[in-house]
């Protein structure tokens, strides 16, 4: 019997505190027009519900009735918060100097990848996939400052570091003579496939999200060619393997065609730049559903920055070489329907700056829905993240975005956001 009063007690108390418990507070935003990407619809005069960090209803409001409304964006265009498929935050933005990342300390590399990422946020990103740091930790200890509230900053899908081969697109090279690139820069690196699959575990023993493979030669790091295969396809299929097994992914830095053509065919979820890319490879992607995230507005950037800050030759060189043909690449495959992911290659260009590429999109062959869905619903199936990003209706995150003017008449506007939303909170 007191054993009975005494779990009826606990029960009670149990019970007064769930009771006492305050519920998530609610958000309301009155939005005077909403993109629903996914569906390709806009809505016009909608109230959408803000629960906690999720949005829970979305609603048709009429002008003019009372509304506890605490954002009124009803004079905005509003739309899921963007998502940037390539960047690399912690590590210093690109200079004319090979020798850059060596030159700073972990510490203050952390501090510079913190403002970055706050760049990126307010920009409207507000959510990144980070593909590699040559600190392999740089990025994953930046993702969890920005879940642990720490930093303020989008959320990422964190790769760890390049999984290279030695001297490789992912290495840092041309360095002067007697620098020594210490071994924390070099943890992806892989010479075997059974070295291949031992570095991807490292990568995911450390915390990462999804892998990230050099496949080819790379235009920013010298001594490498585009075309110029670095993994074979034994390596792509063992780094693929042993993703697989961690319940993850894999995506391929892949320029040359042939490079390309085996990444695909190895089972790479994704290729980044895509350069070179021919017809056969376009077919094969769109036979495999290869996700393609090519970076289109970088070329000028580098043109532009690289011959006036005095970038190397080489650089300069391959940079032409591949810039027109990946545009031209691009026309093809979006043609073709192919899935075409929004991936800047941000941190080569200033961060807070990824917006400019949604204008090379539309020139090179997308509509403006197809840009805006390229950075949202696209970008969100292809990091695996479609359930929480990527879109506002229920169940997602309340993360959004609101512009002055219509994106899908001038997808420019994109570079100039009002208002940012993340998780419900609004952080501009």
């Amino acid at each position: 019997m007191k054993r009975a009063i005494a779990c009826l007690a606990a029960l009670s108390l149990a019970g007064s505190a769930a009771a006492t418990s305050p519920p998530a507070a609610s958000t309301y935003i009155l939005a005077g027009h909403l993109i629903e990407p996914c569906s390709g619809k806009v809505l016009v005069d909608q109230l959408i519900t803000v629960v906690g960090d999720r949005v829970t209803s979305v609603k048709p409001w009429v002008r003019g009735t009372r509304t506890n409304a605490v954002r009124d964006w009803s004079h905005f265009w509003v739309m899921p918060g963007m998502i940037d498929a390539h960047v690399h935050l912690a590590d210093y933005v690109q200079t004319n100097d090979p020798a850059e990342p060596l030159r700073h300390s972990r510490e203050e590399t952390a501090y510079v990848a913190a403002h970055y990422a706050r760049d990126t946020l307010m920009a409207g990103f507000t959510t990144v996939h980070d593909v590699g740091s040559y600190r392999a930790s740089g990025n994953i200890e930046l993702r969890n400052a920005i879940n642990r509230g720490d930093v303020i900053g989008p959320r990422i899908n964190a790769v760890g570091g390049y999984i290279t081969a030695p001297g490789g697109g992912g290495e840092v090279t041309g360095l002067p003579a007697g620098m020594v690139v210490p071994p924390e820069m070099r943890e992806g690196v892989a010479s075997t496939p059974a070295e291949v699959t031992a570095r991807v575990s490292h990568m995911f023993a450390s915390g990462a999200d999804s892998i990230k493979l050099i496949a080819t030669g790379a235009v920013l790091t010298e001594g490498t060619e585009p075309g110029q295969i670095e993994l074979d396809g034994p390596m792509i299929a063992a780094a693929v393997s042993a993703a697989k097994a961690h319940g993850s992914w894999v995506t391929s830095h892949a320029h040359g065609a042939a490079g390309i053509k085996l990444a695909i065919l190895g089972g790479s979820r994704g290729i980044e730049h895509a350069s070179l890319i021919d017809d056969e490879g376009i077919a094969l992607a769109k036979a495999h559903g290869t996700y393609l995230v090519m970076d289109i507005y970088n070329g000028d950037y580098i043109d532009q920055v690289g011959r006036q800050q005095g970038w190397s030759a080489a650089i300069l060189r391959k940079n032409f070489e591949t810039t027109d043909e990946q545009r031209q690449g691009f026309t093809k495959a979006v043609r073709a329907g192919v899935k075409v992911v929004f991936g800047t290659d941000a941190g080569v260009f200033p961060h807070g700056q990824n917006a400019l590429q949604f204008p090379y999109m539309v020139k090179y062959g997308m509509t403006p829905m197809q840009a805006i869905q390229s950075t949202t619903c696209v970008a969100a199936e292809f990091i695996g993240w479609s359930k929480d990003v990527g879109s506002l209706t229920p169940g997602h995150y309340a993360d959004m975005i609101a512009v002055a003017r219509s994106p899908l008449e001038d997808v420019s506007v994109l570079t100039t956001v009002q208002h940012v939303m993340k998780g419900g909170e609004l952080v501009r």
